[in-house]
Parts: C-alpha cells; structure tokens; sequence
C-alpha cells in the first residue's frame, strides 16, 4: 500500500471511530480487507497523531475521547 492510500485510510477510519461505526478489530479489518494486525498498527498511528481512542465496552464500538 502506497503512503497515499495508506494515510487515507487511516483519516477514513478516524472519521468511522467519530460516527461511531467501528465496533471490533474484525469488523473494521473486513471494511478495510486486512488483517486485524494492520487495523492495530493504524490504531497506533492514530494515536500517535493524538487522538485519544478507546474501546468502550458497554457501547460495544471504539470511540474517540474530547478532552
């Protein structure tokens, strides 16, 4: 995957987390078609960028945290 795609993917799967529609490694690696690894590591890279992620258990879904 080129750096392009790459970084648009990963603003794509932010915007999904803020609407509310990732709710597993799973789901998001099939929405993707990837593996669950590359959905961690673009996890990361959002966080990285300071994005505070988290997995919510009682909503079921990965939010992002406003400070």
């Amino acid at each position: 995957m080129r750096f392009i795609e790459r970084k648009q993917k990963i603003e794509y799967l932010l915007e999904m987390i803020e609407k509310g529609r990732c709710n597993s490694y799973h789901q998001i690696a099939e929405k993707f078609e990837c593996s669950e690894s590359t959905v961690k590591r673009m996890l990361s890279d959002l966080k990285e960028e300071g994005h505070d992620i988290k997995y919510c258990k009682g909503l079921g879904k990965f939010i992002v945290k406003k400070t």
